[in-house]
């Protein structure tokens, strides 16, 4: 499989600016394969350090500051010599050892010739104990699950051909159009982990891809009382736990009250922050103002909780595979829908979206687009009906305002329709 972070990696290991890269993201979106990928197809070299499979490795990095002499110690237990430039050093589940975490430092000052990558679970967790974490010293990318348009890449190649083609006010086919929706229902079942994709290339099984599901569930509950640190992981659970009803209430917003009777915000603060932290989670803010700038608006205290994975999201609600596929509505359309949007428009936009509430209604998501403001409605069908948003754009008349759903790719008077399957192309196609 294909993924845009190789391009990211590519770019870094030209940049005259480099610094040790980290990588970021939730287990098992595909951060291990990635490096070995990269260390393959564009170095001549490459040794692989794994702290969880190598205790002994520690103590490399807990006696000694000077990376030089690191460099010689590994390139004894490597059996190969490392070269500058020409060997990538990747250190895998760095969590493990916050030494080597910090030793990417002194590479930085010391040793930058050498190129370094290093990835683990739970590392955005870290940010957060600024000792163990070389802040300004390393280059940061976060790796997310497969994106739609990854996923079709994957899975049907020939119609990611045509997809990469399509252009700003460009007519749909309807065969490709329906063909794409299709992708899309089937990447709302799937998901973009890659093991789940992987599955259904090879098996076309979905009731394997739902054990794979049920699976990673359980990883990461249990890792939540394994990498507990200072937060309570009986917290951290139940706040997992109660995304679904979180998002199947009416207004969507997150209520600590749902998660236990009598909840305040001080007793969930640390284990929202936690998963957040851990790119688990996604977190949208509300703004006051639909304003430039966006951030100076937020309201910190209210905010949605989305799931990193669509597909994940979908087995955590049980909603069944003929419902997405055969209904033309059904209970939890929205927020899933809605959790598809905002997996594709991340990292897109410089500023994260937000959304906007107030007395008189709702809009999904708000978009910065330059100085523009970008209002977007996200629809699960082909409903047009959206009083707030439409309301909102009769009395702003925004340059840009964006509704998803399952139309085709037309403008409809001040509102530009994009099909759900374009959401990845949005920044390109305003």
């Amino acid at each position: 499989m294909k993924r845009n972070a190789l391009e990211s990696l590519i770019r870094w290991k030209s940049s005259e600016d480099r610094k040790p890269m980290v990588l970021k993201g939730a287990r098992q979106v595909g951060k291990t394969w990635l490096m070995k990928e990269f260390g393959q197809n564009c170095y001549q070299h490459t040794v692989y350090f794994n702290f969880d499979e190598e205790d002994e490795l520690k103590s490399i990095f807990e006696v000694n500051k000077n990376p030089r002499r690191i460099i010689e110690l590994l390139s004894l237990i490597a059996g190969e010599k490392i070269l500058p430039g020409e060997t990538l050093i990747i250190f895998d589940e760095i969590q493990e050892c916050p030494a080597a975490l910090n030793a990417l430092k002194y590479f930085k000052e010391k040793a930058n010739e050498y190129h370094v990558i290093a990835a683990g679970s739970l590392l955005g967790t870290l940010l957060a104990q600024p000792k163990s974490y070389p802040v300004g010293m390393v280059n940061l990318l976060d790796v997310t699950p497969l994106t739609f348009d990854e996923f079709l890449e994957a899975t049907d190649p020939a119609l990611f051909a045509y997809y990469t083609t399509i252009q700003k006010e460009q007519p749909i086919e309807d065969i490709f159009h329906l063909r794409l929706l299709e992708a899309y229902s089937n990447y709302l079942i799937i998901g973009g982990m890659p093991e789940c994709v992987a599955s259904w290339l090879k098996h076309k099984d979905p009731a394997k891809v739902n054990q794979i599901q049920d699976e990673l569930i359980q990883i990461y509950e249990n890792d939540f009382s394994k990498h507990n640190g200072k937060v309570n992981s009986g917290r951290i659970l139940m706040v997992f736990r109660s995304i679904v009803s979180q998002l199947a209430k009416a207004n969507e917003k997150f209520m600590y009250g749902a998660v236990r009777d009598g909840a305040r915000a001080r007793d969930f603060e640390e284990a929202i922050e936690w998963l957040v932290s851990a790119g688990m989670l996604n977190r949208v803010y509300n703004v006051s103002k639909m304003e430039h700038p966006l951030a100076a608006f937020d309201k910190l205290d209210q905010f949605k909780l989305f799931v990193f994975d669509t597909g994940l999201l979908k087995h955590m609600a049980g909603i069944d595979n003929s419902a997405i596929l055969l209904k033309s509505d059904y209970q939890f359309k929205g927020p899933l829908t809605e959790n598809f949007v905002l997996q594709q428009l991340r990292g897109q936009f410089q500023v994260e979206p937000r959304y906007f509430s107030d007395k008189n209604g709702e809009i999904d998501f708000v978009l910065q687009y330059g100085t523009e403001i970008v209002p977007v409605e996200a629809k699960g069908g082909e409903d047009k009906s959206a009083p707030s948003f439409k309301r909102y754009v009769a009395q702003n008349q925004p340059q840009y305002a964006l509704r998803f759903s399952k139309r085709g790719y037309r403008k409809d008077g001040a509102v530009t329709n994009l099909p759900l399957y374009l959401a990845r192309k949005t920044n390109e196609l305003l």
